[in-house]
């Protein structure tokens, strides 16, 4: 996973910080939106877990702090519910703006009353994911319930949640009670996913069977049986990534592995669009070739280089292998580890001087049993004549032939 801090402003010109995690080895094929729970924060262990469950199956996800919470700008109790969803569209904005607008809402606990909102607001969304939501907004309200009475009097109160002190005005109680989802719900016109735990204390499992019964097909339920309300044990919420990374797959819309055929034993493709970044299929096997970063590539996958060292390393330790298992010899482990010590993209900058270049490979190899000096001693002898080893030694032609369009 990549992650790099970004910073966007709200609706009401605050500066909102989040974090763009990005798929190690491709360019996200979907990105997603994630809203946090009710006075949590981009950070909470829950959220970043089912991030990077998304970005582990293609997805670029954003998530960010509300306002007024975590590093974002403004006053907490200055803002609303209909701040949340406002901070949402920013959100949805800047990604469209500066990479591709989002399919896919997933939202926390409130986080995802708000992500049902702004799926109203937001047609390229084709998928929204609930975990842990409530029916309605006002639901919020229990967990300060013994201070309404004061907000209503004082028009504000100091509140305890999770061990933290929050101000929390009139219009944060009353902007709450003006937004119902049951009967908006059936108008909403995405897929649905609605996961919750039966186990819930915080928001009861009924709030899901509302949400359930309100929405259209299509709609799903997944139980997170034996979670808590904010996914405490990280492999809850690593199921709960990898289940709306799966599902959201059907309606997003997931590019297929690339088509390459070729009756050769490797094929690479490179558009013109891609820098680097070139599709490999090797037998019935497909890949990513690419350059570093430093170099231009978005370092997706192993670089030319590299994939000759993988060739010649994996030779060696199969011919070792087979070598003593022929012999007899208790080799029960063999490493082979191989640095090339040239760039690739240094190298073709002279590609066409004949003498411009001394290829070296250093290999280093560690052999794990019960061996004598002898055996030892045979079987670096041995590692030098394995099939590619000898090939790279030995004088080639490479043919080279016109493919017809």
């Amino acid at each position: 996973m990549r992650s790099e801090k970004v910073h966007f402003p709200s609706y009401e010109q605050e500066q909102l910080t989040g974090r763009l995690e990005l798929p190690v080895d491709q360019h996200p094929h979907n990105y997603a939106l994630f809203a946090h729970c009710f006075t949590c924060s981009k950070n909470l262990n829950a959220v970043k877990k089912i991030s990077r469950a998304l970005t582990g199956l293609g997805y670029g996800v954003l998530r960010f702090d509300f306002t007024g919470l975590g590093e974002s700008e403004g006053s907490f109790t200055d803002t609303n519910f209909s701040g949340n969803v406002e901070d949402l569209l920013a959100a949805a904005q800047f990604l469209e703006e500066n990479y591709k607008a989002p399919q896919l809402l997933v939202g926390h606990s409130l986080g995802g009353a708000a992500c049902l909102k702004a799926a109203f607001k937001l047609p390229d969304i084709k998928a929204v994911a609930t975990v842990g939501a409530p029916a309605n907004p006002d639901h919020v309200t229990h967990v300060f319930s013994s201070k309404l009475d004061e907000i209503k009097a004082n028009g504000k109160a100091e509140v305890n949640i999770g061990g933290r002190s929050f101000t929390l005005k009139q219009q944060f109680v009353e902007d709450l009670r003006q937004h119902q989802l049951k009967d908006q719900l059936q108008e909403l016109g995405k897929a649905l996913l609605i996961m919750h735990s039966p186990q819930d204390t915080t928001v009861s499992i009924s709030n899901a069977e509302v949400l359930y019964k309100a929405a259209r097909h299509p709609k799903s339920f997944v139980s997170l049986d034996g979670a808590d309300h904010l996914l405490s044990n990280p492999a809850d919420a690593e199921y709960a990534g990898k289940v709306i990374a799966q599902w959201a797959g059907r309606y997003v819309g997931i590019p297929e592995e690339p088509d390459l055929k070729t009756a050769d034993q490797v094929m690479a493709r490179l558009d013109s669009d891609a820098g680097f970044t070139t599709d490999m299929k090797l037998g019935k096997h497909y890949m990513l070739a690419d350059e570093p970063r430093d170099f231009g590539g978005n370092d997706y996958g192993p670089s030319p280089y590299e994939l000759v060292s993988a060739g010649l390393a994996a030779c060696t330790a199969m011919t070792l292998q087979m070598y003593a298992r022929r012999k007899k010899w208790d080799l029960q482990h063999v490493e082979v580890h191989i640095s090339y010590s040239k760039k690739h993209a240094e190298d073709c900058k002279a590609c066409e001087a004949k003498d411009s270049k001394i290829d070296t490979f250093e290999r280093s190899v560690k052999l794990v049993g019960d061996l004598d000096d002898s055996q030892i001693n045979k079987l670096l002898e041995i590692a030098d004549k394995c099939p590619v080893h000898r090939t790279l030694h030995n004088e080639i032609q490479v043919k080279t032939r016109l493919e017809e369009p």
